[in-house]
């Protein structure tokens, strides 16, 4: 099973494989730089390099970034959509350098704009990273499209929308999805029983394809289904509840796919029991 939280990188990105191998896990998540601020520094060659052979040497078999939350691939602000663009290039070029295979970002909000020009938007943001030569450089990295809560005008609550998208890249190979579990529940899929998992499987096949799915972030919601307010919980302690996540991190579909947390981080122990939650569930671990 490949699984893991999000980490800090306080200390150095060599720390943070540190705390990945406290925590015993073997799928790891960060921020590359400071995730609140669109500066981005360059990476030192030899801090790359550590963290490359320390991750290795600790057995970590999945990486993946996580972009910074100030990115809207889907602004009508011309200044605020180029500024997306570029830390969604630099991202890329980071992910090339630290030998890391995915970049995950949350795609934005239309703001006003309307459903369909947001849309167009975010396909021509990316469309632009992938021919950008920060891209180029880095041909094995992957953008994963995360899928939202529907907060306010967020987009990509929706399978349909997060379809749209795909279909409108022209470099389809490099570029997948995200499922977020506290994001598809807020939005309205039901994840707690096999009938609700299956219809919602059954969807997102129809409107993405299963195969496209990269990434599950696990995470409950402190919310009701269909309630569009992403608010994370601890594993068990949510709406979805302990049976959900026994039902998704077991189904055929996903089970072989990498989980990561993103659940609260109330004490330095949280993390540990929140893994402990999972693979409480999990058949073969």
């Amino acid at each position: 099973m490949l699984l893991g939280c999000h980490l800090s990188i306080a200390g150095g990105l060599e720390q943070t494989v540190a705390r990945a191998q406290e925590l015993r896990i073997n799928a790891l998540q960060i921020f590359s730089h400071n995730a609140r601020s669109w500066k981005m520094g360059a990476l030192k060659p030899d801090e790359a390099r550590k963290f490359i052979e320390r991750r290795r040497q600790a057995h970590i078999e999945y990486t993946v970034i996580h972009t910074i939350y100030l990115i809207n691939l889907a602004s009508p602000d011309p200044k605020n959509f180029q500024l997306s663009v570029q830390a969604l290039k630099d991202e890329v070029q980071r992910a090339g350098e630290l030998q890391i295979p995915h970049v995950n970002t949350h795609i934005g909000a239309h703001m006003g704009q309307g459903v369909e020009k947001g849309l167009e938007r975010i396909a021509e943001a990316i469309n632009a990273v992938l021919a950008s030569p920060q891209a180029r450089s880095a041909p094995h990295v992957k953008i994963l499209l995360e899928n939202s809560a529907g907060e306010g005008t967020e987009l990509g609550a929706t399978f349909a929308e997060l379809g749209a998208i795909l279909n409108s890249i022209k470099e389809k190979k490099r570029v997948g999805v995200c499922l977020d579990t506290c994001h598809a529940f807020a939005a309205g899929y039901d994840l707690t029983t096999p009938h609700g998992l299956e219809k919602t499987l059954q969807e997102l096949e129809r409107q993405i394809g299963l195969e496209r799915v990269e990434l599950i972030h696990l995470n409950d919601s402190k919310f009701p289904l269909g309630s569009r307010r992403d608010r994370h919980e601890h594993i068990g302690q949510g709406r979805i509840g302990i049976e959900g996540f026994r039902l998704i991190v077991n189904h055929p579909a996903l089970r072989d796919k990498p989980f990561i947390l993103e659940t609260p981080k109330d004490d330095e122990l949280s993390d540990l029991r929140n893994l402990a939650a999972i693979r409480s569930v999990r058949y073969d671990s």
